[in-house]
């Protein structure tokens, strides 16, 4: 039995303002992994929750542990409350009570914060209340090296994420066969990828596997030989998968092809593959962002006479066909988004007859009523049209308009190779997140769980147990896939034009970034990693208004406004509670 169980409902407010945090930090922060995936059309919102369930989920019970106690005792000295632990376990409940409804007010406000400043805010804010300013670790081992990180995280993401897209542009994007030079260097980056990943796991390690000990020659044999099989693996299945897709244009290629592997070097592709008249082999990926100098792909015939007369004209015309399609098609969706008449709906749906109680009636209920109802609330959120909303704005429009015809626009078959990539590097961006941002929501909630569950005062030294991570976990998924898509609409093409390759190099900026830091239990935001590598990225257009500075300056004004308001929210919080009158 609990030694604490007179405080047994303040264990419960606490597992349920966990709850509320991990969910707001899935709903707010897990969409900074895959915006960019989502944005470039590389990705669905759906699959997207899939990769991030898996990758999340690991990331969190493989690697979270060691932030996790960070967050939670490296803020303020807990010293205090070593001579009432009942106190402890009522600051932890405040802090992770404050900096949840501080997330949840965020996302519904389409703020896209740092929940890492959200929950430090809230514990300075109750270290303030409990025991004044001198119980707040400012100097370097506690929040100076959260203040040092707001400006480095960026600057160090940005640096990594430009210097992939760098490569990428001049190695593959301008070379004049430029699905040649991305086939040559894709195995590469697998290999990268595989490395950077592999590393997070190895160098974190799980506690209940002994990973993080391991001697570097080990070390360095399981990542080279890890990468080097997922190497071999992409050029014995991946290759001849894209190729038959990319160059010989064969729009029959199905998913399950993939393991047919070197089988599909022989494959003959429909006649008609890479004809005027076949249809497009890989997606669009600059759809809607069209200009008359970047005109939409019409098929190889077409770049072979891209310099006559007749063809300025036919190029010309089907852009004006792409443009009335557009608009015919956000007429339908604005249309199919409007609330079906009330007297429709009468004709449409049974109505009910007689007292509700009555079977038919129930059912009626249920089956017309209550079950579209969750439907939309538990899997409205994973169907939503992200790339539409994110340009749907009319005062934007223009604006963005102008910011994406600044960016350069490649070879749509040279960025679908990399789209296989950018899921990857999305999926490494999200096991990082897992890794790192977990302990935003379960580092105080493992101690209310410890102060509660032993009834005394044990440091900031006991280990997370595993069971708090998953729970963490989930509720992260669950946030992503219910509301991730409010914050995701206001990031990707709404800070700069997106593509895959872009995204991939933001996304690989950021996740090595997160992963250092997290080596480093240094408690970085990815919000600030992801944001500082799009702005890097965007910059390497080599047009300073290729990037929409009034989004950017939104999220700044977000950030800036995290710390402050949830320290007031859960410091008030604490005090008022913790100096409330009592009856003798």
């Amino acid at each position: 039995m609990p030694r604490l169980a007179e405080y047994d409902y303040l264990f419960f407010f606490g597992l349920f303002f966990s709850s509320m945090d991990a969910y707001g930090i899935g709903a707010n922060d897990v969409a900074n992994s895959f915006a960019t995936s989502v944005s470039s059309r590389s990705l669905k919102l759906w699959q997207a929750c899939i990769a991030a369930a898996i990758m999340e989920f690991l990331g969190a019970v493989l690697a979270g542990a060691r932030v996790a106690s960070t967050i939670r005792s490296g803020i303020i000295d807990i010293e205090i409350f070593q001579e009432d632990p009942a106190m402890l376990l009522l600051a932890m409940v405040c802090a992770i009570a404050g900096s949840s409804i501080w997330l949840i007010f965020a996302t519904r406000h389409q703020m896209p914060v740092s929940t890492t400043h959200s929950i430090v805010g809230a514990l300075v804010g109750v270290g303030i209340a409990a025991g004044g300013t001198g119980s707040v670790k400012w100097e370097w081992d506690g929040l100076g090296q959260v203040f040092a990180t707001w400006g480095v995280a960026p600057l160090v993401a940005g640096g990594f994420a430009a210097i992939v897209y760098l490569l990428t542009k001049y190695l593959v994007l301008k070379r004049k066969d430029s699905t040649k030079a991305g086939l040559i260097m894709s195995p590469f980056w697998f290999f990268a990828v595989t490395v950077v990943l592999t590393l997070t796991i190895l160098w974190k390690g799980s506690p209940n596997l002994g990973l993080a000990e391991m001697p570097i020659p080990d070390l360095m044999a399981a990542v080279f030989g890890t990468a080097s099989v997922v190497c071999a693996l992409a050029c014995l299945f991946w290759l001849p998968f894209v190729y038959c897709r990319v160059v010989r244009g064969d729009y029959t290629i199905r998913w399950y092809h993939f393991f047919f592997g070197p089988l599909l070097w022989k494959r003959t592709p429909p006649e008609d593959a890479n004809t005027f008249a076949a249809p497009d082999a890989v997606p669009d990926y600059y759809k809607g962002h069209h200009t008359a100098s970047n005109p939409a792909p019409r098929g190889p015939q077409d770049r072979e006479n891209s310099h006559s007369e007749s063809q300025g004209e036919s190029v010309d015309k089907a852009n004006e066909n792409e443009d009335e399609k557009e608009k015919e098609r956000a007429k339908v969706q604005k249309e199919q988004g409007e609330p079906v008449p009330a007297m429709l709906r009468e004709v449409e749906l049974p109505q009910i007859q007689g007292p509700w109680i009555e079977p038919k009636n129930l059912y009626i209920i249920a089956r017309y009523h209550s079950v579209p109802f969750i439907k939309r609330a538990l899997f409205g959120g994973l169907f939503q049209d992200v790339v539409s909303v994110q340009s749907s704005n009319p005062n934007d429009a223009k604006r963005l308009a102008d910011v994406h015809s600044r960016a350069a626009q490649y070879d749509n078959k040279t960025e679908h190779l990399y789209s296989f990539l950018q899921v990857m590097t999305a999926c490494t961006a999200s096991f990082a997140h897992g890794s790192n941002d977990i302990s935003n929501a379960v580092g105080p909630f493992a101690t209310i769980y410890e102060t509660w569950h032993t009834g005394s005062y044990l440091g900031g030294k006991t280990p997370v147990p595993t069971w708090i991570l998953v729970y963490g976990a989930i509720w992260l998924v669950i946030g992503l896939a219910t509301y991730g898509y409010n914050i995701m609409r206001i990031l990707g093409n709404r800070l700069t034009l997106h593509s895959p390759t872009r995204g991939f190099s933001m996304e690989l900026g950021a996740a090595i970034t997160v992963v250092l830091a997290s080596q480093l239990a240094l408690p970085v935001s990815t919000t600030q990693c992801i944001t500082g590598a799009t702005a890097a990225v965007g910059l390497c257009n080599g047009d300073f208004k290729s990037i929409n500075w009034k989004a950017f300056a939104w999220i700044f004004f977000s950030w800036v406004l995290t710390l402050p308001c949830a320290g007031i929210l859960a410091g008030c919080m604490f005090g008022i509670i913790a100096n409330a009158p009592r009856f003798a």
